[in-house]
């Protein structure tokens, strides 16, 4: 965090760190989500940090006011995690993702930028710029995310729990024994039972 001097490298830090983590958890509400399931992960996160790095250490050093915002969004957008995105609507979201998120609006002293304000949490941009600011930041965001955060309808979220009610079942079908036992191996209702119970134990 301290190895670019310009001074909207840290705030832009959290940023992608906040997009990165918006489009992952996009998947869990499916064709919602994305109409493709893209496979998002961290070298794309890491180039992005390191072309964030590069060009704000460059416009530093040039004395540039200015950030150059739309090649950053292009790099970042369409090479970077666009690069894996074959759908047209995709790119379309994940491009505004960046356009909502990237811009001078960031640093107006005038009007907080939020990414989100739900009932639970409003999402910003850590006000302690550091590392222990930062983790203090995350700390404090809900563990749970509505739709909103993400920019759905808050009906996205019947699909998400519906789906993972069924993954629940079939997984707990498909450990049913089919004969209730008379073995001398342990019978798997029992075992299912055992485990439930040894998590019920186990929840605060």
């Amino acid at each position: 965090m301290e190895e670019c001097p310009h001074y909207g490298f840290k705030p832009l830090v959290w940023v992608i760190s906040f997009f990165h983590s918006i489009i992952l958890d996009r998947r869990k509400y499916g064709k919602i989500g994305w109409n493709v399931a893209y496979d998002f992960n961290e070298s794309d996160f890491r180039i992005s940090f390191r072309l964030l790095g590069l060009y704000l250490k460059k416009a530093f050093d040039n004395k540039d006011e200015m950030i150059p915002w739309g090649s950053l969004r292009y790099l970042i957008g369409e090479a970077m995690y666009g690069g894996r995105v074959t759908d047209d609507l995709d790119r379309r979201v994940l491009t505004t993702y960046l356009d909502e998120y990237m811009g001078d609006f960031l640093f107006d002293k005038n009007k907080e930028f939020f990414f989100a304000k739900t009932n639970e949490y409003n999402y910003s941009v850590p006000s302690q710029m550091n590392h222990e600011g930062f983790f203090t930041h995350i700390g404090d965001i809900p563990i749970i995310n509505s739709p909103d955060v993400f920019g759905l309808h808050a009906n996205a979220e019947i699909t998400y729990f519906t789906n993972g009610a069924k993954t629940l079942w079939l997984n707990l079908i498909s450990m049913q024994s089919a004969e209730g036992g008379g073995g001398d191996g342990i019978n798997k209702d029992d075992y299912v039972m055992k485990v439930a119970a040894d998590i019920q134990e186990r929840i605060p």
